[in-house]
């Protein structure tokens, strides 16, 4: 009868990823598996019976590692440790030992051996710490950047030498430490440390510039990044923090953009200079008519023939239109006119244009317009945007003596901060108008100097390279862009890029048929403040006519003066640009700290220094800009005491 073989044993016999053999209570080989075979290169033949000591390296050996695992698993029935042993062909190998005492009956009599080759998890875990002590080393080496770990709550966990040099603390004060202590006072009161960590926390990266304090109070512009830290099940950990000092960087471009205004100035100064000449000469024409024709129409009143002094005054107003236009252009070249910024329809104001630009460009263009349905309404002043386009129409038709097509477009555009790079314009939402036209375009040479200041390719005489120069200022002025393509025979694209107007619906203006100014109910007083003895005449004469009572200052602190000794002002109306140390806008401050309520009008025609916007005055302020026709201030007037 054939004996069965022990199921146990044939288990044994059939691991080959396992050195499983049994040794005697004197540490002999009485058993031997394929598996110790495979891994250690000895046939069972060559093995039984010899001490399982001459698996262990020379030095264990000599060092007694062997009888001491022997002992330790005798005592306390298992021995476990991890360490080179070597194969039959002299070769090492990192081996996970386990010895197990077997006892029968209590009596010790024999062990068993397993051995597993765990060479390669071992190379591999001490590659690991290998390259985890190079990055460590790495990123305690990086001097520019402060580099450190953050717990879940914020707090730092480590320090680079990098962290010590910018922000001053050394590892042992501040490890620990909540990273808030880096922040301003105002950005911690404001929120802004818990802000970044739960960003970094929900979406996994928090990137911010702003000032930082060092140890010693003194603060620097950072660029600050915080990287979600995760295990491999994806668990949250902790945060990598870095930071970098940009001070430096700041105060350069800071720097340099100062200077590239002050060059920009001076190119514009010296191009002002150079004009000098030929402005005076124009202005000088535009006087003559101006003063010819208000000497010719009081001659004729004095002579009793009345019937010419209505052409002599429309001479006389076409004359100062002209020198309005000219100067308006000047101040919106140079960016220092006043504005009236507000939210404009360009789809209507284009549509309500259309007749005068068929009728300014001539019946050989043809022109089109392709307004965009939804256009959102731009931030801009509506007169000067018309003066932009009128500009830009006459510029296509000069270039098309022969006729061809002009085409008026509207669109709207935004640009997230990647296509703004690329466009070089400021990230943003934008009211797009371009004028294009199919004339003899521009070589790049002239195409890259349009927008020059009194560059011009026209005959002298016949431009003063205002136009393009002035809707560049105005556009720009108004927080926007101007660009500008053009190929020689194939036409010229103007594309204005206007900022979206956000704000609400602003409300309809009264109908222009009601009545100028409503004649004053009982006693009403105003106050007009300017140096200009004629601008303080005609407003005392519109104001008169309707029944105010008008109080007449030559400065600020005259005006200052009427305002203490006339408690009944109901009206303020100053120049912004005023004699005496006090300024119009200075003027309507202290006015307000004891009537708050009082209204005021600014009349300006140059206000670099004082609230130009409408967005940065208060309620109850209102500006008129300089030179204004009678009708223009009545109405405005009108409107401000309609108020309420």
């Amino acid at each position: 009868m054939a004996l069965i073989a022990d199921p146990y044993e044939l288990l044994v016999r059939s691991v080959v990823d396992y050195a499983i053999y049994m040794l005697g209570p004197d540490g002999y080989v009485v058993s031997w598996n394929p598996g110790a075979e495979r891994i250690k290169g000895y046939t069972g033949d060559e093995i039984i019976g010899q001490h399982f000591s001459r698996f262990y390296t020379e030095e264990e050996r000599a060092a007694g590692k062997p009888e001491a695992a022997l002992r330790t698993a005798g005592e306390t029935g298992r021995f476990s440790a991890e360490g080179w042993r070597v194969r039959k062909n002299g070769s090492r190998f990192w081996a996970l030992v386990v010895i197990d005492a077997i006892r029968d009956e209590g009596n010790l009599i024999g062990f068993a051996k397993i051995t597993r080759d765990i060479t390669e998890q071992h190379n591999t875990q001490l590659a690991l710490l290998e390259a985890e002590r190079k990055f460590r080393l790495l990123v305690q080496s990086v001097t520019d950047y402060a580099i450190f770990m953050l717990d879940l709550e914020g707090r730092v966990a480590n320090w680079n030498i990098g962290a010590e040099r910018i922000k001053g603390y050394t590892a042992a004060e501040i490890v620990g430490q909540h990273f808030s202590r880096f922040y301003t006072p105002e950005d911690f009161t404001a929120g802004l440390p818990s802000v970044a960590l739960e960003r970094a926390r929900a979406e996994g990266r928090s990137e911010s510039e702003g000032w930082r304090c060092r140890k010693d109070g003194t603060r620097f512009w950072a660029n600050a990044v915080i990287d979600a830290v995760r295990d491999e099940d994806g668990k949250l950990i902790g945060f990598a923090k870095i930071t970098r000092d940009l001070t430096e960087r700041r105060e350069s471009e800071r720097h340099l953009e100062q200077s590239r205004e002050q060059l920009f100035q001076a190119q514009k100064m010296e191009a002002v200079g150079q004009l000098t000449g030929g402005l005076a000469h124009d202005f000088n024409n535009l006087l003559t008519g101006i003063m010819g024709s208000l000497e010719l129409a009081a001659t004729r009143i004095q002579q009793g023939r009345t019937e010419d002094t209505g052409r002599y005054i429309d001479i006389a107003q076409s004359a100062a239109s002209r020198a309005a236009a000219l100067t308006h252009r000047l101040l919106a070249f140079s960016r220092r006119q006043a504005l009236d910024a507000k939210a404009t329809d360009v789809n209507t104001l284009v549509a309500e244009m259309e007749e005068l630009i068929r009728r300014t460009v001539g019946p050989e263009i043809t022109v089109e317009t392709g307004l965009a349905a939804g256009l959102w309404k731009a931030k801009c002043d509506p007169n000067q945007l018309e003066n932009a386009i009128l500009n830009l129409c006459i510029n296509s038709r000069d270039a098309m003596p022969e006729g061809g097509k002009l085409r008026i477009e509207t669109a709207n555009a935004e640009f997230d901060q990647f296509e703004a790079r690329q466009r070089i314009i400021p990230a943003g939402q934008y009211v797009l108008l371009s004028v294009s036209d199919t004339g003899m375009g521009m070589p790049p040479e002239v195409r890259d100097r349009v927008f020059e200041p009194f560059f011009t390719t026209k005959p002298t005489g016949q431009g003063t390279g205002l136009g393009l120069s002035m809707v560049y200022g105005f556009v720009k002025q108004s927080g926007g862009e101007a660009r500008i393509d053009s190929t020689v025979g194939a036409g010229t694209i103007v594309r204005l890029y206007l900022p979206r107007d956000d704000g609400e619906e602003i409300a309809e203006e009264a109908s222009p048929d009601s009545p100028r100014i409503p004649h004053a109910r009982g006693v009403h007083t105003v106050l007009v403040v300017d140096d200009e003895s004629s601008i303080r005449t005609l407003v005392g004469e519109v104001l008169t006519e309707f029944g105010y009572t008008v109080i007449e200052a030559i400065d600020g602190p005259a005006g200052l003066k009427a305002l203490q000794t006339n408690p009944q002002i109901d009206l303020l109306i100053t120049d912004v640009g005023l004699p005496g140390g006090v300024n119009g806008r200075q003027l309507a401050e202290m006015a307000r700290q004891s009537r708050p309520t009082l209204k005021v009008l600014f009349i300006t025609a140059y206000a670099m220094n004082a609230a130009t916007d409408t967005e940065q005055l208060a309620p109850g302020m209102h500006i008129l800009i300089k030179p204004f026709t009678l009708d223009a201030i009545a109405e405005r007037i009108r409107a401000i005491i309609g108020e309420g």
